[in-house]
């Protein structure tokens, strides 16, 4: 979402604080707090990968041979993948729903056991049996299928939506992009995907109020049913609060293309009022719309689910707290169903107890947060590979009902962090941030995963806006510091890798969709190895050489004018690897000045 700038301070100290109408400056600076928290968490060593992280798993000590393949009796429609080898006479597999009472009530939760008997998958509803076989097959991925472990897992959701709002500012994903991030979702037990990218001139202005063209209308169907096979809830947005008119004329417009997304399959709906400006804004009129549109469509179509909303004042840094304020205003008189949703303390924002708190007195029910992260929409020139952190692990459903994720506009670079979003959403209390990395690299590129993991590891903060920690096994100082050969030689090694690891992902990884988006910046990090090997071999032989041959180096170190906008349009390594490059460079001219005027 959002072009995630903010109100100027003065602004809104001067602004009515009584005042329902949002006026957006959005040529202002960013409001985040500049501080770089640390990774949460610590790498773990497990019998078996599964994602999320199951709420219960027993593991035995025994073992069952499957490799004679599996005598299935599902009913699950088209769900068994191809690679399951069936055989009459295998293990038996069984996989129903809505049968067991012993499972938690909740849409999603299953029962998975494996021993002597067979493998026995029962979920609670559909859902809970799809994601049952999710589990199971990460287990036959994990393990010998001559020596699957016999257990017992018991699992359902902490939040009841989990999943991806495709909301930010730049290009639209492609559409094998989304088809594949919808599969990528079921896979993970992530339910919702909200599809409303701004620049998609039929979702907000100039176009909300007419028909999608024909091609873009199978795509979106297709999408829709991508969904359904993985279990997903397909939800259109519309944003049209940009040049709404609160009439007659406006409201059937809305409704015609309601019915128009109904009839392509569409069940889910929300309606997004953020980053507007003018008459749009009223909330009364807001609320009355949703309210009207509840009772004249959602009520009166088959299978359409309650709406959620985005509103106008989505941050709690410029939001009315009183009780004229907007969100107030939504709290009174919205109807109960109706998810708000919300960013946090700032557009970017840790999801924390206090935030909530707060939001949800307001609107008097459990806020729907909308997690602005991994977005770069406001700084298109990094690539956010860092680990998934920032949330609270003693919310609830009575805090939170949903966290969804904005995503880059990179959608398979964006895999890493929703791995982790798909992990915290579903086990709330055992998220562990840093494992959870260090288990989506293997699973994005398990072809390669530790080069994956040292160009990871050097492109995940943003240098402004909401901070990220970044190289945070690297030690870095200052040519004029006291340092060891030891510790020049931890650095060399670190450029070294950063010069090959980027021909180890080029060769090694499979997914050429991600390879085609990380490679720009794979190609920066490349080069930033080669000058950091420059300016350490320098700094070793300092003393050794020359003025001629330090002043030769030195000048074969510095980057061009044209080697600088290349950096600067992909960049990487921004934390520690890059200042340090141009602290040497800075230091060692220093000292060669220092030692010609001697």
């Amino acid at each position: 979402m959002k072009r995630l700038y903010l109100f100027l301070a003065c602004a809104i100290c001067l602004a009515n604080q009584f005042t329902t109408f949002a006026q957006f400056d959005l040529s202002t600076q960013r409001a985040e707090e500049q501080t770089v928290n640390a990774v949460t968490g610590e790498a773990q060593s497990r019998t078996l990968v599964i994602n999320p992280t199951p709420q219960s798993l027993t593991i035995n000590d025994d073992t069952i041979d499957a490799s004679a393949g599996f005598a299935i009796n599902s009913q699950l429609p088209n769900a068994i993948p191809d690679f399951i080898k069936q055989n009459p006479k295998g293990i038996k597999l069984t996989i129903d729903f809505g049968k067991n009472q012993n499972l938690k009530p909740l849409s999603g939760a299953y029962s998975l056991t494996i021993n002597q008997k067979g493998i026995s998958i029962q979920g609670y509803d559909e859902r809970g049996a799809f994601y049952g076989l999710q589990t199971l097959l990460q287990i036959l991925e994990s393990a010998p299928i001559s020596a699957l472990p016999s257990l017992t897992i018991s699992d359902y959701p902490s939040l009841e939506h989990r999943g991806v709002v495709e909301g930010f500012y730049g290009t639209p994903w492609s559409h094998q992009v989304r088809l594949s991030l919808i599969d990528f979702y079921g896979r993970h037990k992530m339910n919702t995907y909200i599809y409303g990218p701004k620049d998609d001139p039929f979702h907000s202005s100039p176009n909300w109020r007419l028909p999608y063209p024909e091609d873009q209308a199978a795509n979106l169907t297709e999408l829709i049913n991508a969904c359904k096979r993985n279990y997903v809830d397909f939800v259109w947005a519309i944003h049209p609060g940009k040049d709404i008119k609160w009439n007659t004329e406006d409201y059937n417009n809305l409704v015609k293309k309601f019915q128009m997304m109904y009839d392509l399959g569409v069940r889910n709906f929300a309606i997004f009022f953020d980053d507007i400006e003018g008459e749009g804004t009223n909330p009364n009129k807001q609320v009355k719309l949703l309210n009207d549109l509840t009772d004249d469509f959602v009520k009166k179509h088959p299978g359409v689910a309650p709406l959620m909303v985005c509103p106008t004042e989505y941050s709690r840094l410029w939001l009315n707290p009183t009780d004229k304020g907007a969100n107030a205003i939504y709290g009174r008189t919205l109807y109960p169903d109706i998810d708000i949703m919300y960013t946090g303390d700032v557009v970017c924002s840790d999801l924390t107890k206090d935030t909530m708190d707060f939001f949800n007195s307001l609107i008097k029910r459990p806020g729907y947060y909308w997690w602005n992260w991994p977005v770069t929409d406001y700084a298109r020139n990094y690539i956010l590979q860092g680990p998934t952190y920032g949330l609270d692990t003693t919310l609830t459903s009575d805090d939170v009902t949903a966290l969804v994720s904005n995503p880059m506009e990179h959608g398979e670079a964006s895999k890493l962090a929703l791995y982790g979003v798909a992990d915290y959403a579903w086990n709330i209390p055992a998220f562990n941030p840093l494992d959870n990395w260090e288990r989506g690299l293997r699973e994005l590129m398990p072809e390669c995963p530790e080069a994956y993991r040292t160009f990871a590891i050097h492109s995940c903060d943003t240098e402004t806006g909401y901070r990220r920690a970044e190289s945070w096994e690297t030690e870095t100082f200052r040519f004029t510091d006291e340092w060891t050969p030891e510790q020049l030689k931890a650095i060399r090694d670190e450029f070294a890798r950063a010069t090959i690891v980027p021909n180890v992902i080029r060769q090694n990884c499979s997914n050429k969709l991600l390879l085609a988006e990380l490679e720009p910046w794979l190609a920066e990090f490349e080069k930033l190895g080669q000058r950091g090997l420059k300016v350490c071999y320098i700094m070793e032989n300092f003393n050794k050489l020359s003025d001629v041959e330090v002043f030769q180096f030195y000048r074969s170190a510095i980057m061009t004018a044209e080697e600088t906008k290349a950096y600067n349009a992909h960049k990487v390594g921004t934390m520690k690897l890059q200042p340090f490059y141009d602290n040497a460079l800075y230091d060692l001219r220093a000292a060669l000045q220092a030692r010609r005027q001697r």
